[in-house]
């Protein structure tokens, strides 16, 4: 099950869980102890490549916002997850040397955040209606960001001449207890109403390494062919 593109808005050419950063370097008058937010920070620099070659002002670090927005998705233990300020965002990046711009955070971070509730969104139309209501819904268990590996049908449709996602994201839900692999391909292309604008698009289906992604994947297969025959 896929998104519907989403247009980007910008012209281009607990105790905490744990976070594959290391919260300690944001900022040191920060609380250690904060909730990680649903991205593996080392796809970041993915990320920031969309703005590699856009010309931004210079801001200095001080004036980037230390404030949070809490996510929709929630969490194994109470609450939901929080995705990171500009501040942590940006340091994030410098700690890996990746050049960040600090003009660039007040774009790339609502655009970060929309598109894991996109990404979460799609996840809960797979969900819908398999019972996870019954413990008081499905939450996000674990996540990792793989740019550099290509999902099975990623490769394939890269070898009948289709483009490579830019990123991958595997998400781990649990449903009562059932624990469902998400594997998350996203692409880039052009509005075509807008064609200096870019549109994500976001490929989101369970993984087929249990018994439940296979029958998941089998009766989304079994429901699309149907409504194309009743057409």
């Amino acid at each position: 099950m896929s998104s519907s593109p989403t247009t980007c808005p910008v012209d281009h050419s607990t105790p905490a869980s744990a976070c594959p950063v290391d919260h300690n370097a944001f900022d040191k008058q920060q609380s250690t102890s904060i909730d990680s937010c649903p991205v593996d920070h080392t796809s970041r620099s993915t990320w920031s490549r969309f703005f590699s070659n856009t010309p931004t002002p210079t801001v200095s670090t001080a004036s980037l916002s230390a404030e949070r927005e809490v996510s929709s998705i929630p969490k194994p233990s109470d609450g939901n997850w929080v995705y990171p300020s500009e501040a942590q965002f940006y340091a994030a990046m410098a700690r890996k040397n990746h050049s960040p711009q600090a003009a660039d955070m007040k774009t790339i971070v609502p655009i970060h955040n929309a598109v894991n509730e996109r990404a979460w969104t799609e996840i809960m139309k797979w969900e819908s209606g398999r019972g996870g209501e019954a413990c008081g819904g499905v939450q996000l268990v674990n996540f990792k960001g793989r740019p550099n590996d290509k999902s099975p049908k990623a490769r394939l449709n890269m070898l009948l001449g289709y483009s490579a996602p830019f990123d991958r994201h595997d998400w781990i839900v649990d449903r009562c207890g059932t624990r469902i692999r998400y594997v998350i391909d996203f692409y880039t292309g052009h509005n075509p109403r807008s064609p200096e604008n870019l549109s994500f698009y976001l490929d989101v289906r369970p993984a087929v390494d249990n018994w439940e992604g296979v029958k998941m994947r089998a009766e989304n297969l079994a429901s699309t062919l149907y409504r194309k025959l009743s057409v």
